[in-house]
């Protein structure tokens, strides 16, 4: 008995060890501002090189009707760590800034808390933008801006940047943390590495108010510049890298760069690389990041078992949309900035109507590429998805059953990726949300606004309509994805019908079954 015993967890081991050795390394690279049209693999007519993450596409799928949960940066990040709408969240609108107290929920289930309970090793590079627990000098905790009734960009005097911070990265299932605390525009301009900064902000950032080189004023380190952030980054993501080279447990880097967000601030190698502006030269430094970065994988021998997915948390802002018809524009004009590409001849959007904030598609469609040579072939799907898709899709990669209480707006598109579903599905509908909270329902072709204008950085950002004319938006993206023939007047049908269903959308709980 104790041979047949024996005999059976011998054959049982090695496949034990397949299924574990099986689980991929995962890499979520999340640009900061990147254009739907940035990319040539997305935008052949884009000014600005992009080799690595064209390579990058080659090798794994494409997705071309990708999407952010939100047109702007701190709900999209909630969504994509979370698997749930931000909406959902006291964040109703607008961003946090570097100061706010954490957005996510204590006890709630992130993608890294979960990877890390699988056995991973989990680290996040970057830009977080998610909140933290700073002290003020008199020892109490900062309240959130919303709270406070004051400007989005605080300066931080008042901090007392010797005590640890609480609810950042570490305190949301990341094993180590470096980075900074919200956008490279705002305050405070210094490292946090763990819990505390990596040297006291004792110097004076001016706010600057020139176009590509906006910042607020705030608190700064004073070996802190902002062309070093990007290089910084890219050093410690591939010394990670290099660090797993042989190592036995799976690791998940999240790596949320600063770039190619304001201020626009490549380093001198790059200025004036591409010859299309400095936008173009940022782009492409964040380009060479994501080069470095696959190199590292392949210096470590880890490429094949990687699944590396790169996106971003919203679409471009430099950019400006010319319409071919205006029977639904009477009165647009691009975002003050938008000029700053169409000059250079570059479209960040690409033909897309809108920008970074926007309801339009400019706003949240975004580019998305998944390599994982070991499972994906390459490929170019038109599946609808969105980025807090990624938690359930990484879910069910590591075999694990989602909880009623975890990612309820969260759909897994791995079958997508390894060809075992139709294309068009799981995902058959999206919310998308704009800066001042204006929503839109997309299902199928339809895109169904509930009200006039952007809702956000283009004009107008409201339509109050004249008498006869619809109150609504509704777009149908098979025919015209530029976005150019409302047809609220012409389909009232289908326009109630999605009106109805955003509203139970709103009301309820979930998405997921």
């Amino acid at each position: 008995m104790k041979k047949t015993l024996f005999l059976l967890t011998l054959l049982a081991a090695p496949v034990v060890l397949a299924a574990a050795a099986e689980r991929p390394n995962i890499i979520v690279i999340l640009a900061d501002d990147l254009g739907y049209g940035d990319l040539q693999c997305y935008q052949p007519e884009s000014k600005i090189p992009t080799p690595h993450l064209d390579r990058l596409a080659a090798g794994g799928v494409r997705f071309t009707d990708a999407h952010t949960p939100s047109a702007v940066c701190t709900p999209t990040r909630y969504g994509l760590l979370t698997g749930r709408y931000s909406w959902r969240t006291p964040l109703k609108r607008g961003v946090l800034d570097g100061f706010d107290p954490p957005l996510i929920e204590p006890g709630r289930i992130t993608l890294p808390l979960l990877l890390k309970q699988e056995g991973y090793v989990t680290a996040c590079i970057g830009k977080w933008h998610l909140g933290m627990t700073w002290t003020r000098k008199d020892g109490t905790p900062m309240i959130s801006r919303l709270e406070a009734k004051v400007g989005i960009h605080r300066g931080g005097e008042e901090i007392d940047y010797t005590r640890e911070t609480r609810g950042g990265p570490l305190d949301q299932g990341f094993d180590t943390w470096f980075g900074i605390s919200a956008s490279l525009d705002m305050s405070p301009y210094a490292y946090v590495e763990g819990r505390r900064v990596t040297e006291l902000p004792t110097a004076v950032q001016p706010g600057i108010k020139e176009d590509a080189l906006s910042t607020s004023a705030g608190v700064r380190a004073p070996g802190f510049r902002l062309e070093d952030v990007l290089p910084e980054f890219t050093r410690r993501a591939v010394a990670f890298v290099d660090s797993r080279a042989g190592k036995k447990e799976p690791f998940f880097l999240y790596l949320p760069l600063p770039s190619p967000h304001l201020p626009v601030v490549p380093t001198a190698a790059w200025r004036d690389r591409t010859g299309a502006g400095i936008y173009s030269d940022f782009t492409a430094q964040t380009d060479a990041t994501v080069g470095a970065v696959l190199a590292a994988l392949d210096r470590a021998q880890l490429a094949e078992n990687t699944l590396v997915l790169f996106t971003s948390d919203n679409g471009g802002l430099w950019h400006r949309w010319e319409p071919r018809e205006r029977d639904d524009l009477a009165g647009y004009k691009p975002t003050p900035r938008a000029t700053y590409n169409l000059e250079r001849g570059h479209r960040s959007n690409g033909g897309l109507r809108g920008t970074k904030a926007d309801i339009w598609e400019g706003g949240h469609r975004v580019p998305l590429i998944v390599r994982w040579p070991a499972r994906v072939k390459p490929a170019v799907s038109h599946a609808l998805v969105e980025l807090n898709d990624v938690f359930a899709t990484v879910a069910e990669i590591t075999g694990r059953k989602l909880a009623d209480d975890m990612a309820e707006d969260s759909f897994s598109f791995l079958p997508v990726l390894t060809g075992q579903r139709n294309p068009g599905a799981p995902r058959t509908f999206a919310v998308h949300h704009a800066i001042s909270g204006l929503f839109a329902l997309r299902e199928g072709p339809w895109k169904y606004i509930p009200a006039r204008g952007s809702g956000g950085f283009s004009f107008p950002k409201t339509v109050q309509a004249k008498p006869g004319e619809p109150t609504s938006q509704l777009y149908r993206l098979d025919t015209d994805l530029a976005e150019t023939r409302n047809l609220a007047a012409a389909e009232p049908a289908v326009a109630q019908r999605l009106a109805a269903r955003l509203e139970q959308i709103k009301r309820s709980q979930r998405t997921r079954p």
